[in-house]
């Protein structure tokens, strides 16, 4: 199921104002205004006039430059200039460095009721925080039912049909000195295009709920040490029942990949039945996932070995046949 984000001017304002010094030169509207877009322009060639290229619906940044060219103009003139980027409906419109607009601009701007937020911040350092902000905020996220456990720095999606012992093996993998993301629900959010970061629901945190025992406080009983507030997707490790009848994976030619939010990534089949230590086994793929990362793959070259042994054999036998004395 695929969540679909939504954002508003007051949430930024709200969630960024202290970090990123922000200031209101105006009054921010008391509805609430989602914005469209988490894309970030500076009007500078808007306000000459060149409204071509720019997307409407954007959020607008001043900076040292535009805010000189306006100082240079008339108060008509930077009304008329205003006018432009008033065209392109900007949710908010911000000034940086601290830089000083005249009353008309403040004016001007209130008439269109755009919120206009002034920040301490140099332009560069501003817009490289708020990107990152609404990189977050607007990144498709979505929720699986399983356990996130960082194992050796690998971060392990379990997941298997409801009892099947997914919370188990992540409690015993925090016993072994591991660290726990999530139980139970696995909150995913898509981050760079190519990057899946699971964290957990607030409201479970990092609790994990053992069948028989009933709810376990993973940061109360192992500390921090025990825990990670998120941690990136990398492999899924499928838990099943063993069936006898079954084509398990045995030497590890065949790589099987899941989907998330159209991002693939390795998935790997484990079948358990009672004995089986599906804890090792976690910490082995893990480890084996970092060897692979590193250019070493096991499967590979085990088959290598194996067909330059049955090459080496044919000339031997032929070599062998021809030798008469």
């Amino acid at each position: 199921m695929l969540i679909n984000s939504q954002v508003t001017i007051q949430d930024i304002y709200s969630d960024l104002c202290e970090a990123l010094s922000m200031k209101m030169l105006n009054d921010m509207p008391d509805i609430p205004i989602t914005i469209q877009s988490g894309d970030l322009h500076r009007p500078g060639m808007a306000l000459m006039g060149f409204l071509e290229n720019f997307d409407t619906g954007c959020m607008q940044i001043l900076g040292k430059s535009e805010v000189s060219y306006l100082s240079k103009l008339s108060d008509n003139e930077q009304e008329l200039a205003l006018g432009r980027v008033a065209e392109l409906k900007p949710p908010l419109l911000f000034i940086t460095s601290d830089l000083q607009v005249s009353q008309t601009v403040i004016d001007y701007v209130t008439k269109f009721e755009i919120p206009l937020v002034r920040t301490k911040m140099p332009t560069i350092d501003f817009l490289h925080s708020l990107n990152i902000y609404l990189e977050d905020a607007f990144a498709d996220r979505t929720e699986i039912h399983g356990s996130l456990v960082d194992v050796y720095g690998v971060g392990m999606l379990f997941t298997g049909n409801s009892g099947i012992g997914k919370s188990e093996c992540a409690l015993d993998l925090v016993e072994r000195g591991h660290r726990l993301v999530a139980d139970d629900i696995v909150e995913i959010c898509r981050r760079h295009n190519d990057v899946l970061i699971g964290t957990f629901r607030e409201v479970l945190q990092h609790k994990i709920e053992i069948r028989g025992v009933g709810v376990v406080d993973v940061q109360a009983i192992f500390g921090v040490r025990g825990i990670r507030m998120q941690k990136r997707i990398e492999v899924e490790v499928r838990l099943e029942q063993w069936q006898d009848d079954a084509d398990y994976e045995r030497i590890g030619l065949e790589h099987k990949q899941t989907e998330i939010m159209g991002i693939k990534i390795p998935r790997i089949v484990v079948p358990i039945y009672p004995g089986k230590n599906i804890t090792v086994i976690s910490e082995v793929i893990a480890l084996d996932l970092m060897l692979k990362l590193y250019g070493v793959d096991a499967a590979q070259d085990l088959n290598k070995r194996i067909m330059d042994t049955l090459k080496g054999g044919d000339y031997l036998r032929q070599y062998l046949r021809h030798d008469h004395e």
